[in-house]
Parts: C-alpha cells; sequence; structure tokens
C-alpha cells in the first residue's frame, strides 16, 4: 500500500482525499493554495531562530502552553521512556512570539486555518450518516471561534553522536487534535503505521500536504476516522548532520465542544498534555 496524492483541484478530491483518511487515517494533497515560497521563507527565518540564543527568552508559559520549548522539557510520547530529539515553537495568535517574526507566522495560520475549516467540511459531507450522526455538531462548527488551535514550528536539530539510546527524533504517537495539516517538511523522515503494523514513508515531495487525522476527531466519529499512529525517524550518514524543520498546524476546537458521551474538547486536551509529561 503507498499514500498517493490528491489533486486538489480534481473533480473528486473531496471524496478521494476523505476515503484516504478513512482507509489509513492520512491523507496527502498536491496542487493545495499553501504557498511552497511561504512555507520555505518560514523554514529559513525559524531556523535562524532556532541556531540562536534569543530562545530562551521566549520560554513557554506552562500553564497556556504558547512560546519556545527546548530540548531538555522536549515531549515524551505515550508508552516511552525517552524524550524526543527536537525542539519547538507554539504559536497562538494570543501568545507571544518574536516581533520580526510574527506577521509571516499570522498570516500563514490564518491561510492555513481557511484550508483546514474547507477539507473539515470536506470530512462532514463524505462521513458516512451513522458516523455523523455521532456528530454533537457540524464539524466546522466546532472550530469557531476557538483559539486553541495551534501552529507548532518544529526543529529537530543535527544529530551529534551522543544521543540517548533508542531515543529519536519523534517517537510513534497519535495527534490530539481534529486534523493536523502539515506543509511537507525540508528533510525526510515521516512514517504512518500501517495496519499489519508495517512503517511506510510519507511523501515528502515539497509541494505536499499532509493531513492526518487526531485522536479528537477519532473519539468524535465513533473510530471511523482512525488516528494513526507516526514518528519522525532519525537520520542515517551525511544526513544527520542536517537539520528539520517543519510546521504543522493542530486544528482544536472550542474547550466546551462534546466530543463523545465521555469526553468534552477540554477534558480531552487536559488528560493527554499530562500523559505526555508537558503539564
Amino acid at each position: 500500500m503507498q499514500l498517493v496524492a490528491v489533486d486538489y483541484q480534481s473533480e473528486t478530491a473531496a471524496q478521494d482525499f476523505v476515503e484516504s483518511l478513512h482507509q489509513t487515517g492520512f491523507g496527502v494533497l498536491k496542487n493545495h493554495p499553501i504557498q511552497q515560497q511561504t512555507v520555505n521563507s518560514i523554514y529559513q527565518n525559524w531556523q535562524s531562530f532556532f541556531n540562536g540564543d534569543d530562545k530562551e527568552n521566549y520560554l513557554y508559559n506552562k500553564g497556556k502552553q504558547d512560546g519556545f520549548f527546548p530540548t531538555r522539557v522536549s515531549e515524551t510520547a505515550k508508552g516511552f521512556k525517552k524524550k524526543d530529539i527536537k525542539e519547538y515553537f507554539h504559536y497562538y495568535p494570543w501568545g507571544q512570539c518574536p516581533a520580526e517574526l510574527k506577521q509571516q507566522l499570522a498570516d500563514y495560520y490564518a491561510a492555513a486555518n481557511s484550508l483546514a475549516s474547507e477539507l473539515l467540511s470536506w470530512i462532514e459531507n463524505y462521513s458516512p450518516a451513522d458516523v455523523a450522526s455521532k456528530y454533537s455538531q457540524p464539524l466546522s462548527n466546532m472550530i469557531k471561534e476557538s483559539d486553541q488551535t495551534l501552529l507548532r514550528v518544529l526543529h529537530y536539530p543535527p544529530l551529534k553522536g551522543d544521543e540517548e539510546a533508542d531515543a529519536i527524533r519523534a517517537a510513534a504517537h497519535e495527534d490530539i487534535n481534529l486534523i493536523t495539516i502539515l506543509p511537507a517538511a525540508n528533510e525526510p523522515g515521516l512514517q504512518v503505521q500501517l495496519k499489519d503494523g508495517n512503517w511506510l514513508d510519507v511523501p515528502c515531495d515539497f509541494g505536499n500536504l499532509i493531513v492526518n487525522i487526531g485522536d479528537m476527531l477519532q473519539e468524535a466519529s465513533g473510530g471511523y476516522f482512525p488516528s494513526t499512529s507516526h514518528r519522525v525517524i532519525n537520520p542515517e550518514g551525511a544526513d544527520q548532520t542536517k537539520s528539520r524543520i517543519s510546521l504543522p498546524l493542530f486544528l482544536h476546537p472550542r474547550p466546551d465542544v462534546k466530543l463523545s458521551e465521555r469526553y468534552t474538547a477540554d477534558s480531552y486536551l487536559k488528560e493527554r498534555l499530562r500523559e505526555l509529561g508537558v503539564v
């Protein structure tokens, strides 16, 4: 099996894309409206940020979760004991951000949110009736006026050879949110786990946009849309000297949204953050 990129501009794009999400938890789009030049510029500007010392001035707020998360406090994936080899910055429109980088991120955040809302509508429209009946409200309504949607600028630093044994850039995990929107990173490494347990490389052509289902949508759909395990493996050979930058947008509903009989968005998020050890 392989993940095939769906042409965003094709007549059957919505149906093909949603079917891929149902079957694998992942969908890949090409010819989408996110501009490659914009993403490339963000990667370059934030590489400079992560290379500098000023990043420590934006250390994250533990309660609000905005700002810079250094490698020393990086996430430990659920079920793992070793921290991921990464550092990252959490951008919210209301949160802290270097002044010289904020407008570019704000513009991208708005554009990616707009596309994400459209993709949620695709999912909603192509959910079988018995699945759609489980939604407490239309999926596109769940994110209206939400201030919880998170843009994460992720930096996987070059490997030095002194990393902990068995530690990797991002251990196998599932995302918490409804859906994640991810432009292809500047280096390969992302893999998705298939139903048979094997790992599949996700296409990393720079023009591709990768979308995956998060735990919240899996919960809301009664498991019809699977939140699939994925990871970022360590590079080998000369590629170990290269940084990897990626830019996931985690689409979150408002805290009060009812996901299921068991959870609201707020109760679900707090449970998962405790499991990750970041609160």
